[in-house]
């Protein structure tokens, strides 16, 4: 699967991954994070820096600076 996608259908797409991890769970935290990064009827997000934040999570995944591999370390 290598389709491309624009910023704001990725930002859509966390946003709907992150909203049915809630409804499953119902983690508080993540009812918060929803709050902020809801977009108004302007279509920017309630919380203002949640877009400046997702455009360098973008460049920085762009940069291939994201380490999303699983570290498990042994208990000490």
């Amino acid at each position: 699967m290598d389709e491309q996608i624009s910023v704001r259908q990725a930002y859509l797409a966390m946003y709907s991954f992150l909203d049915e991890l809630y409804s499953k769970y119902e983690f508080d935290q993540f009812g918060s994070l929803l709050g902020g990064l809801s977009l108004l009827a302007d279509g920017s997000p309630a919380d203002q820096a949640a877009w400046s934040d997702w455009l360098r999570a973008v460049e920085r995944a762009r940069a291939n600076q994201v380490d999303a591999a699983l570290h498990i370390q042994a208990n000490q």
